[in-house]
């Protein structure tokens, strides 16, 4: 059986992005519209999986405890608008690391591929960040641009994007589930 992923970057995509790094569940905060859209994506047989890079651990900025509590309240806030994020893969390593799974590497969509038995040719990577469509082309996954986060800077950074571009996440997933 296929399954069915959407596969999402965290912070820019879902909740707020700080130049600052989320660093506490108390700093994290959902970008409006972006828990509706995860339940929209379930309710229409996607389940989701979020792929993101979090530098902060090597910075020593927050630890795997602090790490653990924020994507707990994540996906409890999920779950409280009627969605469920079915997985989650990070990045631990700082950007001058040569790990596999820092992004625009596509380790993490990999890892996910390989665990959660999807195909990636199937599966939209949904990112703000230029790194983000990055990862999801090196892993053969269909790449989606959202103006929340760094979005409108990767944009900008990049006009010529070869890929769907929406304004939020709860927009690309109307688009993902109607059935265009």
């Amino acid at each position: 059986m296929i399954r069915r992923f959407v596969l999402l970057d965290r912070d820019g995509v879902i909740n707020q992005d700080s130049h600052d790094y989320i660093k506490s569940p108390e700093e994290w905060q959902p970008i409006v519209g972006s828990l509706e859209a995860i339940a929209l994506l379930n309710q229409h047989g996607y389940q989701v999986a979020v792929i993101t890079n979090q530098s902060g651990l090597a910075r020593g900025m927050f630890d795997e405890v602090d790490l653990a509590q924020i994507h707990a309240k994540m996906q409890r806030m999920a779950v409280e608008y009627g969605g469920n994020i079915s997985a989650i893969y990070y990045c631990p390593h700082g950007p001058d690391s040569t790990c596999n799974c820092r992004k625009p590497k596509p380790g993490l969509l990999l890892q996910c591929a390989a665990d959660q038995q999807i195909d990636l040719s199937a599966t939209w990577m949904i990112g703000d960040s230029y790194r983000d469509l990055q990862a999801g082309i090196a892993a053969g996954a269909q790449p989606v641009l959202v103006k929340t986060g760094n979005g409108l800077k990767t944009l900008t950074e990049h006009p010529n994007l070869n890929c769907p571009i929406f304004d939020s996440l709860y927009d690309a997933a109307q688009y993902l589930t109607s059935g265009q």
